[in-house]
């Protein structure tokens, strides 16, 4: 669709005008329908209507309309075109805008707009009609037993709420109902797009304060929409359009910078798009390529990142090829004969953006060190990236027929399913049933929509997680479990524990760890961390029902047991058992260790208390001052150390006796009972605490390192099972120091 429009606020052109586009094939192509000529859809909401055509033949106001719509569906059934046209035009009669032209004159530009995207004949029909039942008598009955039920829920989902009834809730109760129509046909919102652009394109005559107003929403709100749902012909001429009302300046100075541009000899971007021909012909490459100038904004974005533009800032090259295959090889064949700039690659295509969108990014540089972008796609990509959503027709059309794409899905017997409702969509459903308000819905929706890059994180039984870009293990509980995830206690990223607030990155896998405590809680912490409104709306829903509650645990030591609990019940169960919290008094009797038998005769064998051997650990030993004898496991930290100071090994060997001594690291998430739950665990499996230290809590995580006896040096791996089969333990494992500092 073209891209140039009026600017609301003064005459002239928003966009640049697209010069006729610059094709060539770079090798006999397969024969394809002729192009027909773009329509200046600027123009078409007055040019095709207000001609001297008498009442009896305005119906044939929309030729226009029927001949982009046959451009995209050659076999399409105009009959509901008609039909729609004359309810709508009957019902507006007699009303006008603000411009003083007919009213009639919006929803066929609205409809023209859809048409030129492709939209299928349903949208169309909706379109024509989706101002009757707000401005006029026409009720959504009389729409469903004239055009069906489609057609009435996609004109119910545009239909806005009276302010008489709402207030100034208004707006964001529309656009709740709106969205959450979209979440069961994204045709709703293509339609809301379309009416956005024709009226930003006529805005001019709006009162200033107005014109900005209108402009910040479509700015928040409806440009971020078109950009998810992949529309990008919409969304870049809505970014325009705003930018033209909101900064003026800087628009001005824009279109001057474009201006001296095309006014300049030569044209760098097409010296290299017929270098690229050529290169593409010799390979035998069949495919088109094409100068792709920059929208005003994004001349603007570059103009920031570069400071001074050069001509090749202005557009880059997109070329259209048949196959996917194809694509790489334009890859490949650019990247041999052109110098490319590897750092710019980037392959959608493999993994497509979650608006459908899919090219291969790449640069090349001249030789006077320009650089020029180059997007290569199929025609097919190419219709989707312009169009998006509307590209992909009725999400309820029947099941395809035999040799149909593959990609097709058929809705199940019965049921309406929709094969392009997004992820995001899907999150956003869920958290605007918790939004409270409207303020706090219609906040957190422009907070949620800035958001724009989306991250796929996996779960350990291979589902995924779709989430905003900077999401933490906080909003991916919350999008796993909703709302009990106020009992998450901690998760696993890539395999190694983490904290709830770090931060996930683009193909994570999480494990979510779920605490057992029925009466387990948010922390108010997790509003720092939560970066999704599901998120954040589900914790202060919480906070605002239990007041006082949400206590940051890294602030209380009862985290894990409330009041210092924790440190007296370790104090209790050493008193009970014997021990001491650091190691035994010294006038207790001194258990029996494990015998181990050295390869120095009448030697002291002592075993080392970094890595606390036992039966049947491989072991080694050095000898040390006094001529004793430690014993370390081969795997510790410290025989390397030694190693490396050239100590000898001497032999060592276990004896008979199967008593031993070893020291164990419980990792935790701090809870109500853990240290009594997990001492009462170690008592059960037949151990006898020597000595106990318990970590202040550090970001939810305890560290209890227990020495413990075992009369049986074969019974620690199931008291291992035992302490991390105690809810809230995460991981234990024998102690390793690290070795000193050479």
């Amino acid at each position: 669709m073209s891209a140039e429009a009026t600017n609301p606020a003064t005459a002239g052109p928003v966009a640049p005008p697209v010069p006729q586009a610059l094709t060539a094939s770079a090798a006999p192509a397969t024969p394809r329908r002729k192009a027909r000529p773009r329509i200046d859809l600027r123009r078409l909401g007055r040019a095709a209507l207000l001609g001297s055509a008498t009442r009896d033949k305005l119906p044939d106001a929309i030729g226009h309309v029927v001949e982009a719509h046959r451009a995209h569906h050659p076999d399409a059934d105009i009959e509901p075109l008609r039909r729609a046209y004359v309810l709508a035009e009957s019902s507006h009669r007699g009303q006008t805008r603000k411009s003083g032209e007919p009213y009639i004159t919006h929803p066929l530009a609205v409809t023209l707009i859809l048409a030129e995207l492709g939209a299928e004949t349903t949208t169309l029909t909706a379109s024509l009609l989706h101002d009757t039942v707000e401005d006029t008598d026409v009720t959504l009955e009389q729409v469903r037993e004239q055009f069906g039920e489609e057609v009435r829920y996609l004109v119910d989902g545009v239909t806005k709420l009276e302010k008489v009834d709402y207030g100034a809730a208004a707006e964001p109760e529309t656009f709740r109902k709106m969205l959450v129509a979209t979440g069961n046909d994204v045709r709703v919102m293509s339609i809301k797009l379309a009416d956005r652009l024709h009226n930003m394109r006529t805005l001019g005559v709006m009162r200033p304060e107005k014109q900005a107003r209108i402009a910040k929403v479509t700015r928040d709100v409806l440009i971020p929409l078109a950009e998810r749902l992949g529309v990008q012909a919409l969304k870049t001429e809505l970014e325009d359009l705003v930018f033209a009302v909101l900064h003026p300046e800087e628009y001005a100075r824009t279109r001057e910078l474009i201006a001296e541009n095309a006014a300049r000899p030569g044209d760098p971007l097409a010296e290299v798009a017929e270098e690229a021909r050529g290169v593409l012909r010799e390979a035998d490459i069949p495919a088109e390529v094409l100068i792709r100038p920059r929208h005003f904004v994004s001349v603007h974005r570059v103009a920031r990142k570069r400071g001074r533009l050069r001509g090749t800032d202005f557009g880059r090259l997109l070329v259209l090829v048949n196959e996917d295959a194809d694509c790489y090889a334009v890859l490949g064949e650019l990247h041999t004969c052109m110098t490319p700039v590897v750092s710019e690659f980037k392959d959608f295509i493999a993994v497509p953006k979650f608006n459908l969108y899919q090219s291969l990014h790449t640069a090349v540089a001249r030789p006077d060190g320009q650089m020029v972008e180059v997007l290569i796609r199929t025609h097919q990509m190419h219709k989707v990236a312009e169009a998006g959503v509307v590209a992909l027709g009725n999400p309820y059309a029947p099941a395809p027929e035999s040799g149909a794409p593959a990609n097709e899905v058929s809705p199940a017997e019965g049921e309406r399913v929709d094969p392009t409702r997004p992820g995001w969509l899907s999150r956003l459903l869920e958290w605007q049933r918790a939004a409270p308000d409207p303020d706090t819905f219609w906040s957190t929706l422009r907070e949620d929509l800035a958001q724009d890059r989306e991250i796929t994180v996996f779960r350990p039984d291979g589902g995924t997680l779709g989430l905003p870009e900077g999401a933490t293990c906080v909003d991916a509980a919350y999008a796993q479990y909703g709302e009990d995830a106020h009992a998450c206690i901690g998760a696993r990223v890539n395999g190694r524990l983490a904290t709830l607030s770090t931060v996930l990155r683009d193909g994570d896998t999480v494990q979510l760890l779920m605490g057992q405590d029925p009466a387990s809680e948010p922390s108010r912490e997790w509003l720092d961390h939560a970066h999704t409104p599901a998120a954040r709306i589900a914790i202060q829903r919480w906070l605002a029902t239990h007041p006082g509650g949400g206590t940051d645990p890294d602030d209380d030591a009862g985290a894990t047991e409330p009041d210092d609990r924790a440190a007296a019940a370790a104090r209790a169960t050493s008193a009970r058992d014997g021990e001491a919290t650091a190691a035994a008094p010294a006038d207790a009797p001194r258990p029996r260790r494990a015998d181990v038998l050295a390869d120095r005769p009448g030697a002291a064998v002592r075993l080392a208390g970094c890595c606390t051997p036992v039966p049947p650990d491989e072991i080694t030993g050095f000898a040390v001052r006094g001529g004793v004898v430690t014993v370390h496991r081969v795997e510790c930290a410290a025989v390397a150390h030694m190693k490396g100071l050239g100590r000898a090994e001497i032999g060592v060997r276990w004896g008979d006796t199967s008593e031993c001594r070893v020291t164990l690291v419980a990792e935790s998430f701090g809870r109500p009972h853990l240290l009594a739950d997990l001492t009462e665990a170690i008592a059960l499996a037949g151990a006898e605490i020597v000595s106990a230290t318990v970590e202040p809590p550090s970001q939810q995580r305890v560290r209890h390192t227990y020495t413990l006896q075992l009369p049986d040096a074969s019974r620690l791996p199931a008291l291992m099972r035992a302490m991390r089969d105690v809810p809230g333990v995460y991981d234990v494992g024998r102690a390793q120091h690290q070795a000193p500092a050479t």
